[in-house]
């Protein structure tokens, strides 16, 4: 085994720190000696003791500054409350209805025709178009034709809901007469409201005019006119037969000496023949008269005013009509508009309207005709001819039959725009005014006391306020007229209490 070596001692020398030597020694002389790095660390230390003194400083002296919203809200005392007023004004106050509305025609005819009766086997297919979207038409134009069959249209405000033949009588009948004398087909001697030989003729005249052939009123290919002429033509010799055997008689009898008893046998039967021959004449006039031209109900559309327009074309040649395949508008152009159930009883006809399209900035006139006293569902109604006849389209459509207020009509007092057709414009009612100017002060300015007196509170310049008993009249706008009571002084440029701007406990302040 390796035995230890020995420790040496080792011998330690004690050396002064330098700073010692520096302060224990004189500075040698010259120029100044360089500092050593410990002095700097020092100096680093202290300028850091030094800030954080300093921020410690400003962090309480900035606590005495800042506060909470809270603490903010806390310290600060309610504000003083303000009082509101406006000032008295003098003028003609108008009460107002705004409603957005529609331009369309006065009348709307959606065209849906169907061929009359027994004319086709199959459906009913669009065989011609005579007229293209947007065209003008007049009185008597033809319109398309419908499994050969024409569609046309006449002027007139009564809907189609029969065929016309001869021997009908009505009104529809008497608008068919007047519309066909308009086209320069004269209907004769016919009393006004009877389909008699003038109107068949005239009706004959017009639809070979546009180059059809009328449908027959009786659908029997003739035989029961045939049959009346060969009744006719047998009562004739019937009469004829008992003619001769009479006179016959007569001469024989009158040669024996015995005319009278013979003679009164015979004339009798003359009698007889002679009324049989009146009959079957009749009956064939009447069958002749009805066997003539007719006016089916799907070839006919009725237009209240001409020049009208072809609106919409939905359809082509070959398609098979399963609704409507033209509409049609007549008439001035007006405006429709809904008004809700608390603007109802504000509007009433005659009231005037100012109509404004915000597109064109055109700006028009107009009155108001008719407000309906029924919820419109936004449906629209059926009627004339071939087509459903709808009163225009309204400012807003609804689905399902949803109520969209009560329909008012606006007839501008001069003739619109034919582009504004459709347009979407802003209609005001002027729905009632004051008689001249009078005095007129903000709804919120009025107040009731428990007496049911009305009255304002009139600010002086100083703040002293003074009651004013009044009696409210027209009101629009949130203005009100009124009218001072009781020897009550209200001018022109007073100053009325409307409210107080405030803390909540000041929100039932006078005013």
């Amino acid at each position: 085994m390796r035995e230890a070596e020995p420790v040496q001692p080792v011998e330690v020398e004690l050396v002064q720190p330098v700073e010692a030597e520096l302060v224990a020694d004189s500075p040698p002389a010259g120029p100044r000696a360089p500092r050593t790095g410990l002095t700097g660390r020092r100096r680093g230390v202290v300028l850091i003791a030094l800030a954080a003194v300093l921020l410690a400083g400003a962090g309480v002296g900035a606590t005495a500054f800042v506060k909470s919203p809270a603490q903010a809200a806390a310290d600060a005392g309610a504000p003083e409350p303000d009082v509101l007023t406006a000032p008295v004004d003098f003028r003609v106050l108008e009460s107002s209805v705004i409603v957005r509305g529609k331009v369309t025609a006065g009348q709307s005819v959606e065209v849906a025709p169907q061929p009359a009766a027994g004319e086709t086997a199959g459906r009913a297919v669009v065989t011609r178009i005579a007229v293209r979207e947007g065209q003008r038409l007049s009185p008597g134009k033809l319109l398309m034709e419908v499994s050969g069959r024409p569609v046309f249209a006449l002027p007139g405000t009564l809907p189609v809901y029969r065929d016309l033949k001869p021997g009908s009588t009505g009104k529809d009948v008497a608008q068919l007469q007047k519309a066909l004398r308009s086209l320069g087909h004269g209907t004769g001697s016919d009393p006004s409201g009877t389909f008699g030989a003038g109107t068949t003729a005239a009706l004959g005249a017009f639809y070979a005019s546009i180059g059809y052939d009328p449908l027959p009123a009786m659908d029997d290919g003739g035989e029961a006119l045939k049959a009346a002429e060969e009744a006719v033509s047998g009562a004739r010799r019937a009469l004829e037969d008992v003619q001769d055997g009479a006179d016959k008689g007569s001469t024989k009898g009158s040669t024996n000496g015995s005319a009278k008893g013979a003679g009164s046998g015979s004339a009798r039967d003359v009698t007889r023949a002679r009324e049989d021959l009146a009959k079957a004449r009749q009956e064939y006039a009447d069958i002749r008269a009805a066997s003539g031209p007719m006016l089916p109900a799907g070839e006919v559309v009725y237009l209240r005013g001409f020049p009208a327009r072809a609106s919409s074309v939905q359809s082509t040649v070959g398609s098979v009509v399963e609704g409507t395949v033209m509409t049609l508008t007549a008439g001035r152009l007006m405006v429709r508009a809904h008004v809700m159930e608390h603007q109802k009883g504000l509007v009433r006809r005659g009231q005037s309207a100012v109509i404004l399209s915000e597109l064109s900035g055109v700006t028009a006139r107009g009155r108001v005709e008719s407000v309906a006293t029924s919820l419109d569902t936004g449906r629209n109604e059926t009627g004339s001819g071939a087509g459903g006849e709808g009163g225009g389209e309204g400012d807003a459509e609804s689905e399902g039959g949803e109520a969209q207020g009560y329909l008012m009509e606006i007839v501008p007092t001069k003739a619109l725009d034919a582009r504004l057709t459709g347009e979407d414009v802003r209609v005001t009612v002027a729905a009632a005014a004051t008689d001249g100017k009078a005095l007129v002060v903000p709804v919120t300015a009025l107040s009731s006391g428990a007496d049911g007196r009305t009255s304002v509170t009139v600010r002086a310049r100083s703040g002293t306020q003074r009651r004013v008993e009044v009696r409210p009249g027209t009101s629009g706008d949130g203005f009100v007229a009124v009218t001072p009571v009781k020897g009550g002084s209200l001018s022109k440029g007073d100053r009325v209490v409307t409210g107080i701007r405030g803390g909540a406990s000041d929100a039932g302040g006078d005013g």
